[in-house]
């Protein structure tokens, strides 16, 4: 099982791509959120990722740069649909509210030869806090991550052996996921800045996190592994140095800090 970033920004970075990612599975794909443009076409070519081979996408919130990309997949997987293109059939999950966003939005936007595909071979499905779906042939447990700005889901996935990858959304870590997060042998956490840099960027203000809040909230929920993206991109050049080093000094665990592109075996 691997990981490939598309990407690993914020909402307003220009030197990368918003967060968003494909988890490959024996090449079964799983594609977590898009972006927010049609560009996530263009990394997942870049990715060398077959953009028709991806049948499973989660959605975690309505969020622009989470969210817009969406819209995107949608029509590009209907439009293939129409034209014969496209092999089989596709499964959109999110929380009731922002499925039924992307329906109304694609519907009203988009043509409606392609759109009689939803909810014929193109499914958008809500699924509630703590619900378990079988994806891919893996469990996955969606759950509420008790957003303070707009619902957002994220989701524990089983791995083999008994590994557990946690995904957090876009915001700091809260309490009630913690039967989700502690122990986990994955953990994907969101960093806005360095800790040092609290004052350039304010991520408390947007309701975010430095990077050694991440750290000391993997340390002290004894992660294994603990990946860091939805960054800002002020010094993307030096940016996986600086935040492994901050990381490390709070976790002792093994830390990622992906560029857009990078894949991660898991």
């Amino acid at each position: 099982m691997k990981i490939t970033m598309l990407g690993t920004g914020n909402a307003l970075v220009t030197e990368c791509f918003n967060t968003c990612y494909v988890i490959n599975d024996n090449d079964k794909l799983f594609m977590v959120d898009a972006g927010g443009g049609a560009q996530v076409f263009r990394q997942l070519k870049y990715a060398g990722i077959d953009w028709t081979g991806i049948h499973e996408i989660f959605l975690t919130h309505k969020h622009v740069d989470h969210f817009t990309g969406m819209i995107w997949m949608v029509r590009m997987i209907t439009q293939y649909m129409k034209a014969g293109k496209y092999e089989g059939e596709t499964n959109i999950y999110g929380h009731s509210e922002v499925i039924s966003l992307l329906d109304d939005i694609s519907r009203k936007l988009l043509q409606p030869g392609p759109c009689k595909f939803i909810g014929d071979r193109l499914h958008l499905i809500p699924v509630e806090d703590g619900e378990t779906r079988i994806i891919n042939g893996r469990e996955i447990t969606f759950f509420d991550i008790g957003s303070t700005k707009t619902k957002q889901f994220g989701y524990m996935l089983s791995m083999d052996d008994g590994r557990r990858l946690t995904c957090c959304g876009d915001e700091p870590y809260n309490p009630c996921e913690r039967k989700y997060a502690e122990g986990s042998d994955w953990l994907l956490h969101e960093a806005f800045c360095l800790y040092e840099e609290r004052d350039t960027f304010h991520p408390y203000e947007k309701h975010h996190s430095t990077v050694k809040d991440a750290a000391e909230l993997a340390e002290s929920l004894g992660v294994k592994n603990l990946l860091l993206y939805h960054t800002e991109d002020a010094n993307i050049l030096n940016r996986k140095s600086l935040y492994t080093k901050e990381a490390m000094e709070y976790f002792h665990g093994s830390v990622y800090v992906p560029e857009d592109l990078e894949t991660i075996e898991l």
